[in-house]
């Protein structure tokens, strides 16, 4: 039975911005502060339009599958199992960084209200991570229902924040001259755009919905593109309000400390209660999103059969949600905000650069196919890979070593597989 197509242009503009405006907003504008001072609002542009041009190209190739398992599927597809595992742990790379940076945000606002020690910190974290996984265990609907009652109050606050800040700094605005642009120099531009990576993540999810959308080929372009728009001028207005409240000082809780100064410790609260409920809600979110992408890795016979297996009960990916629930806590209690969030972003470059390279193949393969085609598609895919590899050279050390032990980990995925498909047609063959 065909999906039903309900979903119009403002409600995939809706969609798209909610995916993007998430928690990174909450813990990165002194950081990027401080990397490029008063330029800092030139790099979302920037970013914002490297963005749009992996936006266009990821755009087409999703609209040709209807199958779930997003980068993973498509490159496999496209490219054969080796790439396609390669590029399937990336994704989950990421997904478990990003799960461990914002539960990290988040204990970092809620130490505002309460003292906690090392080990009390770690363990309410697991505690904290566990309770959306046990509700993802008990069925899509009531993972979706927690997600979206999370959710509902992230954005107000933001927007009050906004309100008060304009009002009483618009007067401070000040053209930016190309000295300034130029002297943070090359390294710490590339670190920023790592970072704004992690911040305008999140949209490709608004994809998975293409067989749900109406006029496909008009409301998905539209939604992006405005939807980008919107999230832009949100995060540049943040970013001007926090340069110019605290300036290049370098906290935790950068819009908390905004809001302090702007507001008062009421408005700090606010906005710190805000953060939680985002980014306990984008936990949520993930950990019912997560667990689908091992299961298309079972189900492909890419990885061991018991994670394609389903609660008899509850038909859910049980032993996926407890792995990414495991692993986003390790992560979490591992290592600094800063790092995960770096280590993720990396993660997201490669799977949006090789997503980008099908798009050349897939334009061969199928040159009349029903799908959305982005206007100089080619060029635009070697642009988005370009700027990929760009950014690659704002990692540090530590971080590309991580990279690196993930890509040999994959190859013995794939080696695994090979093995077993080998063995297989053995046995066949002796039969």
């Amino acid at each position: 039975m065909p999906l039903v197509r309900s979903i119009g242009r403002w409600t995939m503009t809706a969609l798209v911005i909610n995916t993007i405006i998430g928690s990174g907003v909450f813990g990165l504008p002194a950081e990027l502060t401080r990397l490029l001072g008063r330029a800092s609002p030139v790099a979302i542009i920037f970013a914002a339009l490297g963005v749009a041009i992996i936006m266009a190209c990821m755009a087409e190739v999703a609209s040709q599958f209807s199958e779930p398992g997003g980068p993973y599927h498509y490159v496999r597809a496209t490219f054969g199992p080796f790439l396609g595992i390669q590029i399937g742990w990336f994704h989950l790379l990421s997904i478990i960084g990003g799960i461990a940076a914002v539960a990290h945000l988040f204990m970092d606002y809620l130490v505002t209200f309460v003292s906690l020690s090392t080990l009390e910190r770690d363990l309410l974290l697991a505690f904290l991570i566990a309770i959306p996984a046990v509700t993802n265990h008990f069925g899509v609907r009531a993972g979706a229902n927690l997600s979206n009652i999370l959710t509902l109050a992230k954005l107000s606050p933001l927007a009050l924040l906004i309100l008060f800040g304009v009002g009483r700094l618009v007067h401070q605005a000040q053209m930016i001259h190309a000295s300034e642009i130029l002297s943070p120099g090359l390294s710490n531009w590339v670190r920023a755009l790592v970072f704004l990576i992690f911040l305008y993540g999140g949209w490709e999810d608004s994809l998975i919905v293409a067989g749900e959308v109406k006029n496909p080929r008009r409301t998905i372009p539209f939604g992006l593109l405005l939807g980008l728009l919107i999230c832009t001028g949100f995060y540049m207005l943040l970013q001007f309000i926090t340069l110019a409240t605290i300036g290049t000082n370098v906290t935790e809780r950068p819009l908390a400390a905004v809001a302090s100064v702007l507001i008062g410790p009421s408005g700090a609260a606010v906005v710190a209660i805000a953060a939680m409920v985002s980014t306990y809600g984008w936990v949520s979110a993930s950990l019912l999103n997560a667990p689908r992408l091992l299961y298309s890795f079972a189900a492909e016979g890419d990885f061991p059969g018991i994670f394609a297996k389903l609660h008899p009960r509850y038909q859910t990916p049980t032993v996926g949600i407890i792995l990414f629930a495991l692993m986003g806590w390790l992560l979490a209690v591992s290592g600094t905000f800063l790092w995960i969030v770096a280590l993720s972003a990396a993660s997201m470059i490669i799977y949006y650069a090789a997503t980008c390279a099908c798009l050349g193949r897939l334009r061969t393969w199928h040159p009349n196919g029903d799908a959305f085609r982005v206007p100089f598609g080619r060029a635009l895919s070697v642009v988005a890979i370009g700027i990929a590899l760009l950014l690659m050279t704002g990692l540090h050390t530590g971080e590309a070593l991580l990279m690196g032990v993930t890509a040999l980990i994959a190859t013995a995925n794939w080696w695994w597989v090979r093995r077993r498909v080998h063995a297989a047609l053995h046995v066949t063959a002796v039969q």
